[in-house]
């Protein structure tokens, strides 16, 4: 993405990259609250960069989730995740809510590396070679959590 003059270029990089970067954060943190502190924390930082260079979505998403991953080592132990919805409500879900609310707590009880792992999967549609890539890990890694996340998630809705 060219870089606009001024100040313009962070709005049009939040416009376009900004709502993905928060479903994503959700997901790994499973904390609203929080994916909003991380975005707009990987965002202010590029603000007080000042001169920017293009930035890609791999970039920020990368930001993001080292922040994610930060606020997890953070976070105290005994702290309670958020109540807040972690999925986003679509047009005809009002028709199952008990499914739904099945679902967000199964997605509560998976490690955030297997959250970011569906989340990136299935809600943003990468392949296990993206993610891995993305990532850091291998490809057997990603693999092996998304492998166990399915298990998991099976059992708990089962």
């Amino acid at each position: 993405m060219p870089r606009p003059p001024d100040r313009e270029w962070i709005g049009q990089l939040y416009d376009r990259y900004g709502p993905a970067l928060y479903r994503y954060a959700v997901m790994v943190l499973a904390d609203p609250a929080g994916a909003a502190d991380v975005v707009q924390a990987v965002f202010v930082a590029l603000i007080r960069r000042g001169a920017a260079p293009d930035f890609d979505e791999r970039y920020l998403r990368r930001a993001v989730r080292n922040g994610c991953f930060s606020a997890l080592r953070n976070r105290r132990r005994d702290v309670l995740a958020s109540a807040a919805p972690i999925l986003e409500t679509i047009e005809g879900d009002n028709e199952r809510p008990v499914e739904r609310l099945a679902l967000e707590q199964a997605l509560r009880e998976l490690p955030a590396e297997q959250r970011e792992v569906v989340h990136l999967k299935a809600f943003d549609g990468m392949t296990f070679q993206e993610i891995a890539d993305m990532t850091g890990e291998s490809i057997n890694t990603v693999a092996s959590r998304y492998r166990y996340a399915i298990e998991k998630l099976r059992v708990h809705l089962a």
